[in-house]
């Protein structure tokens, strides 16, 4: 009997089989199996609260792409060209053409007190330029710190009902190399170039003056951001830009002014709220640093200038910052 069941099972499998064969056709969707994860062993790869920090070499362009293209997401990004950083325009719009989420839906935001001086160039058939009015200040740190203000506004007007994710870039940069659905997430901090390999959190620029909104005692952070380059899907920007406007309000109420303005208020919020991706320096380098070992490519970079000729006071600042 259990020979008769086998049997039976066997012609009946084989009939279901036979009939498939000929009725469907197999399509091959790929020919070899996507990697989804290449691991490296040279560098922090995941955080401590399991956030991924992102380098060439741990992510799938193509599969990833796939996947967000499919969803027909649209990306805003905003960039400062306030005096004479309008002469950084050019080549920032440029190439950002060439590597800024190719293929996606881009809304770029240029914010200027010369919007004559904005250059004409290519755009890309999903690309949409706007240029918008801002005033400009005699002092640099004015100008930096207010950036929360105006990308707070930007998305309650704007931006809400409208664009998927935001990006946050400096003008005084270019792009070398791919930056694409691989840095999305819900709130993106870009690990500070000058900081990148230090992990010894004493060492970090903090404001450590305990009256500051954006205050980190000696021993606490995680890694340090900078606040060249940072982004997120809208709500998370949202919240991360009207805090860190509230707590400089707050403190220049007090006569207080954070040392790195609002890059120091933006580790403070991110220290608190962890970033749901980090991204390596490789996403925003610094022209007159040679590679180290484990950068294997950077896709943008602060250009190299002279900051007395550019900024309307101070001498250059002591550390090397890229804003």
């Amino acid at each position: 009997m259990h020979k008769n069941i086998t049997e039976r099972y066997k012609n009946t499998h084989d009939s279901k089989k036979h009939t498939l064969q000929k009725n469907t056709k197999i399509i091959n969707i790929s020919k070899k199996k996507p990697q989804t994860f290449i691991m490296r062993t040279d560098v922090v790869t995941v955080t401590p609260w399991l956030s991924p920090v992102v380098w060439e070499g741990t992510f799938n362009a193509e599969l990833l792409d796939s996947i967000y293209l499919q969803k027909n997401i649209s990306i805003a990004a905003t960039v400062f060209a306030v005096g004479k950083y309008t002469m950084f325009l050019k080549d920032f719009l440029l190439t950002a053409q060439q590597h800024f989420f190719v293929g996606f839906h881009v809304h770029m935001y240029v914010f200027t007190d010369r919007p004559s001086e904005v250059p004409t160039v290519p755009l890309r058939a999903n690309w949409k330029l706007f240029v918008r009015m801002v005033p400009n200040s005699r002092r640099w740190q004015i100008i930096s710190a207010r950036r929360m203000e105006i990308i707070q506004t930007l998305i309650e007007d704007e931006l809400m009902n409208q664009t998927d994710y935001i990006f946050c870039l400096d003008v005084d940069s270019r792009f070398h190399g791919r930056w694409g659905s691989e840095s999305l997430g819900a709130l993106v901090a870009v690990i500070h170039p000058g900081q990148e390999f230090t992990y010894d959190r004493s060492r970090f620029p903090y404001e450590r003056h305990a009256s500051s909104s954006a205050f980190i005692a000696s021993g606490q952070g995680d890694f340090y951001y900078c606040g060249g380059a940072f982004g997120g899907n809208v709500q998370e920007v949202l919240q991360l830009t009207t805090t860190c406007r509230r707590n400089y309000e707050a403190d220049a109420a007090k006569g207080i002014e954070a040392a790195w303005q609002e890059e120091s208020h933006l580790n403070r919020y991110m220290w608190i709220n962890k970033p749901t991706k980090v991204l390596s320096p490789e996403y925003l380098w610094q022209d007159f640093k040679a590679w180290e070992p484990e950068i294997r490519l950077v896709r943008f970079s602060g250009v190299v200038k002279n900051y007395a000729a550019i900024r309307p006071n101070l001498a250059p600042p002591t550390q090397p910052t890229t804003k």
